[in-house]
């Protein structure tokens, strides 16, 4: 129930993230639905991988390539679906920054409506 629950919270906060910023284009709620399970299968799949390959990179930077990451499988989502797309790389890093910040009230919210 949980999981069904995040993975439709996830489609409204890529929902969300289409309304607030203008490189980012979500068709349909359905569209939605799917590009939050391919970003979220990209992002258990895939990210772990660049993360190790681009652990010199990562260690120099201080961490902030990590966001290059977050953008690429961003990006790299968009690029396969056709409901969903992204303006470039830059419209990439930003959507995708505000996406992990509207997931991240995502997950302590069902953190504390779970635990009671």
């Amino acid at each position: 129930m949980k999981l069904l629950l995040k993975w439709l919270l996830s489609a409204c906060a890529l929902l969300l993230v289409a309304y607030l910023y203008p490189g980012v284009q979500v068709q349909s709620f359905t569209s939605a639905l799917i590009a939050a399970a391919v970003v979220g299968l990209f992002n258990v799949l895939l990210r772990p991988v660049l993360v190790v390959l681009t652990l010199p990179v990562t260690v120099i930077t201080l961490g902030l390539f990590l966001f290059v990451i977050n953008a690429l499988l961003f990006w790299a989502a968009a690029s396969v679906l056709d409901g969903f797309h992204v303006n470039g790389f830059g419209a990439a890093l930003l959507g995708s920054l505000i996406y992990s910040a509207l997931m991240l009230l995502v997950d302590m919210a069902l953190k504390s409506v779970l635990s009671r």
